[in-house]
């Protein structure tokens, strides 16, 4: 196991995955998972297997069905030995043709060789990530 340093956690969260996110990147996301990855909905206990089945429909979906994202105001809480990162941010997201919605979420990211290769998303409303 490689020891990655602090700033390398912030900076794939939020530079890399959430900037993608946010700017409907789809490789750009997926470029932040392993093809192993699983990323799991918590609230409802959705989870989606493999960067390039489950994760990469989530996220077509998830871009398809939403006109504006954007991810900010983050906390973080990063831990090099256990190769992890907390991180509790807003999210503004808006439905087509629908009103903005708010959410306080907070991700758990764990990684492997410097990608992410389980992320646990914990949503303050209805579970998005279908």
């Amino acid at each position: 196991m490689s020891t990655l340093p602090y700033e390398y956690y912030i900076d794939i969260v939020t530079k890399r995955y959430f900037h993608a996110v946010d700017n409907y990147d789809l490789e750009g996301v997926l470029d932040c998972f392993h093809s192993d990855a699983t990323l799991t909905e918590v609230t409802t206990m959705t989870r989606h297997d493999g960067r390039d089945q489950g994760i990469k429909t989530m996220f077509q979906g998830l871009f398809k069905s939403f006109s504006h994202i954007w991810h900010g105001n983050f906390v973080h809480t990063a831990d090099s030995e256990t190769q992890s990162i907390c991180s509790q941010f807003t999210v503004l997201i808006t439905p087509d043709g629908g009103e903005e919605l708010r959410y306080e979420n907070c991700n758990r990211f764990y990684l492997r060789d410097g990608k992410f290769s389980e992320v646990f998303v914990y949503m303050s409303g209805d579970n998005l990530l279908r």
